[in-house]
C-alpha cells in the first residue's frame, strides 16, 4: 500500500461517456487501466450517450461484477454529443474531485495518485492535467506525444491559441465546473469551452510534467481533419470562445487563418504537420519508464 492510501484518501469519481460506435475491445482496455490504478476511484460514472451495443453493455457489466467497483450508469435516450453527455455526467458524480477519461485510451497506473497528490499539496487547485503519449496499434510503440504548458500563466496564454490541457488527463473540482457553467454543446471544442469558462471564473490550474495517459490516434483520422466542412465547424467553435471575451478579434482571426490552410492542404501534408511538427515522436519509446 502506498503512502497516499495509508492516509485518508479523498474520494473521487471517474467520468466517461460511451456511445454506440466505440470499439468494445478498446473500451475494455480503458476500464482495465482504471481498475488497475494504484489509487482506486470510489465510483465510475459512465454516461451512455444514446443506446449502445450489446458488446459495449457487456463490458460495463463485466466490471460491475468486480469487487470494489461501483459503477453509476447515466443513460440518455438519444445521442446528445460529448458536451451535453458530460454535463449530465458531472451532475451525476457524487464526489467533489472528478477524473475525466476517454473510453478508448489507457491511463498510466499511477495517474490518479499523481493528481490527488497535487490537490493535496494545493487545496486551491481546481483543474489538473498532464502530457500524453499517442499510439496507433501498440501502446509500447508510440508515434507521437503532446506536451502541455505547466503553470497558470503559461496555461492562460496557450489556451488563447490551442487547448492547454489534454482532455482525457484532467482531474477537476465539480463545484468549480458547475460554477463555470459546466460542459456545453460545442462540437470539436467541448473541452476548450470548459477550460475558457473555468479560467474566466478564476480557476486555479496546472499540468503535471508527466505522461498521464496513453492515447489512441489514427493517421487517417488526422487526414480527415480537412476540407471546408471541417473548417466551418472549427470556425463556429472558435466563435463561441471569441464571444466569451477570452480572446481578442485578432486572436480569433489568426487561429482561423492558420486552421484554414491546415484544412485545405493535401492530407499527406496534414499528417506530416501533425506527427512531425505539432505532436512530435517522443525520444523515449518506453512509456512505462515515465
Amino acid at each position: 500500500m502506498n503512502n497516499l492510501q495509508e492516509q485518508q484518501t479523498p474520494k473521487f469519481s471517474v467520468l466517461l461517456s460511451v456511445y454506440y460506435k466505440e470499439v468494445p475491445e478498446f473500451f475494455d482496455t480503458c476500464l482495465e487501466s482504471v481498475y488497475n490504478q494504484t489509487v482506486k476511484a470510489s465510483e465510475w460514472v459512465i454516461v451512455k450517450d444514446g443506446p449502445i451495443t450489446e458488446e459495449l453493455e457487456s463490458v460495463i457489466q463485466k466490471y460491475k461484477s468486480y469487487d470494489g467497483v461501483c459503477i453509476k450508469e447515466v443513460p440518455l435516450a438519444e445521442n446528445q454529443g460529448l458536451g451535453i453527455a458530460l454535463s449530465h455526467g458531472v451532475v451525476a458524480c457524487s464526489n467533489e474531485l472528478i477524473a475525466r477519461m476517454d473510453t478508448d485510451d489507457i491511463a498510466v497506473p499511477d495517474r490518479f495518485e499523481l493528481q490527488l497528490k497535487e490537490f493535496e499539496l494545493n487545496p486551491d487547485l481546481d483543474l489538473c492535467g498532464g502530457h500524453i503519449i499517442e499510439f496507433e496499434t501498440d501502446p509500447n510503440d508510440p508515434v507521437a506525444e503532446r506536451k502541455v504548458p505547466l503553470t497558470q500563466e503559461e496555461i492562460t496564454e496557450y489556451q488563447k491559441k490551442r487547448s492547454a490541457f489534454n482532455h482525457m488527463t484532467v482531474m477537476f473540482k465539480k463545484s468549480k465546473v458547475l460554477e463555470s457553467g459546466n460542459y456545453k454543446h460545442a462540437p470539436l471544442m467541448e473541452d476548450d469551452m470548459l477550460w475558457v469558462d473555468m479560467l474566466m471564473h478564476g480557476a486555479k490550474c496546472k499540468n503535471i510534467d508527466s505522461y498521464l495517459c496513453i492515447v489512441r490516434t489514427n493517421r487517417n483520422m488526422i487526414a480527415r481533419r480537412g476540407g471546408l466542412k471541417y473548417f466551418k465547424k472549427y470556425k463556429n467553435a472558435r466563435k463561441l470562445i471569441y464571444k466569451t471575451g477570452f480572446i481578442s478579434r485578432s486572436q480569433y482571426s489568426k487561429t482561423n487563418f492558420i486552421q484554414f490552410f491546415v484544412c485545405i492542404m493535401p492530407s499527406w501534408l496534414r499528417k506530416f504537420v501533425f506527427f512531425r511538427l505539432i505532436h512530435k515522436k517522443p525520444k523515449n519509446k518506453d512509456v512505462k519508464d515515465e
